[in-house]
């Protein structure tokens, strides 16, 4: 699919040089072996990648969620996972392609709402989803207890 100017398809195994590398630049400690992303391609969800002159600039990961996700109504949800556009190609519309080309994928599944999330101190990130047509529908701070000591 051409959307923004560049090529946007789902990832083949061939592509794992570029996926991987988007992937770190998303998440630094992520996983990038050519096995995750065959199970990631197997799964329920999808990779997208965006190819503007044959390189890789963009990415979307996205699942289907059948728990609850927090501030939608229905299930199942397609849920935007990872989204990643290089920085020299940010502005061009490409990350509002991404999302365009999951919001399809994610109707194709039978789901009528697609959600994201990103950190609370994330104003890019924040700004970006805005952008592409998502609406935040609350704010949560995640918290951890360790069980390997008694609690305070």
């Amino acid at each position: 699919m051409k959307r923004a100017g560049v090529d946007i398809r789902r990832a083949l195994a061939s592509d794992w040089p570029a996926w991987a590398q988007l992937r770190r630049a998303l998440w630094a400690d992520c996983e990038t072996d050519l096995a995750e992303l065959q199970h990631m391609l197997e799964e329920d969800g999808t990779v997208l990648l965006a190819f503007a002159q044959g390189q890789a600039v963009g990415l979307a990961e996205a699942s289907l969620r059948h728990d609850y996700v927090n501030g939608t109504s229905r299930s199942p949800v397609g849920f935007l996972e990872g989204w990643y556009v290089i920085e020299s190609q940010r502005g061009r519309g490409i990350g509002r392609a991404l999302v365009a080309e999951v919001a399809h994928w994610a109707r194709t599944q039978g789901c009528s709402e697609l959600a994201s999330d990103t950190a609370l101190d994330n104003a890019q990130a924040q700004a970006a989803h805005k952008a592409s047509g998502f609406v935040e529908t609350e704010r949560v701070v995640y918290y951890c207890m360790g069980l390997d000591a008694p609690a305070a």
